[in-house]
């Protein structure tokens, strides 16, 4: 059994799969998943071209990369492919056309729970038959200078079009924020709103689908739960008076209030976003990986007091382990 763990190898610490996941508290075992355009030292681009990609356009103007990437392999010319994909699959396809644009960011997904990427990919799964939401946010910046962006309009117009035909998501359980002046404005007091509205309305058998693209970035962590020092962040289009969307706050927001039963999926178009919502298990599209893994660099022991509260629990849980 591959061994997953804080250290790695055969470093004290190391724990496999099975230990992890028969110790780890009910909390930790909602169905979350989360696509995102690069680890946290890469930053996302900015398209210019979607025709490139041979997406469908209906804003006319740009793409943002890992959004056109994904969408060119899953629905290139408004066609879904006649054979299925694997989540690995896609990944290193995705991460295959990344570099022949000349752009350096690996994709990656993540997960509360191990994941077998062998298995089909979807954005929403079969088990998920109830109600379909999204909260889709996509901001340009219009007028800032540095930092205006021309593709996220086109990445929540793309996606949706793609949920909406693909996966049967109506229109009434879509909510945009965009900051074009014809959405609700993507302010950060709207974003956590909307995201507050989509956990408040789930069921379980529901799927959720979050999309943001816009820009991302990091902060210097103030409790000492990010193992790099640095807190990763949303940008919403007032940041500069309203402030930024912490991972801990999407923790607050999304993770923790989501009820048993419910699967969710996140597309993070954005720089800084591989390790934003700090899902343990990780599969990197770039080769080097044939499982899903824990991340090596996640402090799981804050993790789990940070989003549970169950700290002791848990170590007395793994404590038993090792006497067993």
């Amino acid at each position: 059994m591959e061994e997953l763990g804080l250290n790695g190898g055969d470093e004290e610490g190391t724990m496999t799969t099975e230990e992890f996941e028969k110790t780890k508290p009910k909390e930790l075992r909602k169905d979350i998943r989360m696509i995102s355009g690069c680890q946290d030292r890469q930053t996302s681009a900015d398209v210019s071209n979607v025709s490139s990609f041979q997406l469908p356009d209906p804003a006319g103007r740009a793409g943002g990369a890992c959004t056109s990437t994904l969408l060119n392999i899953l629905y290139a010319d408004e066609q879904v492919p006649e054979d299925d994909f694997s989540f690995t699959e896609v990944l290193e396809q995705m991460r295959v056309q990344l570099r022949e644009k000349d752009f350096s960011q690996i994709p990656q997904l993540s997960s509360m729970n191990p994941i077998d990427v062998k298995t089909k990919f979807d954005l929403v799964p079969d088990t998920a038959t109830g109600t379909k939401r999204a909260v889709m946010i996509g901001i340009n910046y219009v007028g800032d200078d540095p930092g205006e962006l021309s593709g996220c309009w086109n990445d929540v117009l793309n996606m949706k079009k793609y949920i909406q035909d693909v996966h049967e998501f109506e229109e009434e359980n879509i909510i945009i924020l965009m900051d074009d002046g014809e959405h609700t404005e993507p302010t950060r007091a709207n974003i956590i709103d909307a995201y507050k509205t989509i956990i408040g309305q789930a069921e379980e058998g529901d799927a959720i689908f979050l999309h943001y693209s816009g820009h991302g970035t990091k902060l210097r962590d103030d409790d000492g739960d990010e193992s790099d020092g640095y807190d990763e962040a949303l940008v919403p289009r007032d940041f500069q008076t309203s402030g930024m969307i912490l991972d801990d706050d999407l923790y607050e927001l999304l993770i923790k209030n989501l009820p048993d039963g419910v699967h969710m999926t996140s597309l993070m178009d954005c720089c800084h976003s591989g390790t934003i919502m700090d899902l343990p298990y990780l599969f990197k599209g770039d080769g080097s990986q044939t499982e899903m893994t824990l991340d090596p660099t996640m402090n799981l022991d804050a993790f789990i007091e940070k989003l549970t509260g169950k700290l002791m629990e848990y170590l007395q849980a793994k404590m038993g382990l090792c006497f067993d």
